[in-house]
């Protein structure tokens, strides 16, 4: 029989199927068995791609990530405009996706799209002037924040029954079962709205931080994560 001129597997077919298959069934649903079947090949198939299991979540995590838009970092965009449509890049990418959400969350490892991103909005704040310590907890109140939000809705949490919330236990929620009919403006409009709000107060620490430096002053000390 004459060699197939593709092979049966490779990694982005396997990172592919098993992408497919957290999004439809949840993470708990990838095996390595059950991704096996899927693709049509035996188990040990795939340790010639990857040694383990974690390996194949790293590389699906870190496809999503890959997603995410970068190019406002570095582009000439003011820092609070820069993370503005960062964030809203970055829930786009986790909000398709977010069945991943919870092991994306455990932070970048080693996975190299999660530290391109990680190195661009350090590198992007320090920059701007933020101190290098202030810098790494941006990065990071931005992950706990879009993480949240993409990992689930607020709107769906509430029934549709309008009997469910009766006025004499809940007199300020009469309104609740029609939220779900309205998931995606609720939702959105909530994570825009804590976005501002988020960027707002940081630009006020920022005033506070910068005022009284000298005029192109820099952070100052090492650009590492403080």
């Amino acid at each position: 029989m004459a060699r197939p001129r593709k092979p049966l597997l490779s990694r982005e077919r396997i990172v592919t199927a098993a992408l497919t298959l957290i999004d439809e069934d949840g993470l708990a649903a990838l095996s390595t068995r059950r991704l096996a079947a899927e693709l049509g090949v035996s188990g040990p198939s795939l340790y010639n791609h990857f040694a383990v299991k974690d390996e194949i979540l790293d590389a699906v995590a870190d496809t999503v990530v890959a997603q995410v838009d970068l190019s406002m970092f570095g582009g000439g965009e003011d820092w609070r405009t820069a993370l503005l449509h960062w964030g809203r890049s970055y829930r786009a990418a986790l909000a398709a996706h977010p069945n991943i959400v919870p092991f994306l969350a455990q932070g970048p490892g080693r996975r190299p799209a999660g530290l391109k991103m990680a190195d661009a909005v350090f590198g992007a704040m320090v920059e701007a002037g933020w101190p290098p310590a202030h810098a790494t907890r941006i990065g990071a109140l931005m992950r706990y924040f879009v993480a949240g939000s993409a990992l689930g809705s607020f709107a769906r949490g509430f029934v549709g029954d309008a009997t469910a919330y009766d006025p004499a236990d809940y007199p300020h929620l009469q309104q609740a079962h029609r939220l779900a009919e309205h998931q995606q403006q609720v939702d959105e409009g909530a994570f825009e709205t804590g976005l501002r709000a988020l960027v707002d107060g940081l630009a006020l620490q920022y005033e506070e931080l910068t005022a009284g430096r000298p005029a192109g002053a820099g952070a100052g000390g090492p650009q590492t994560a403080g």
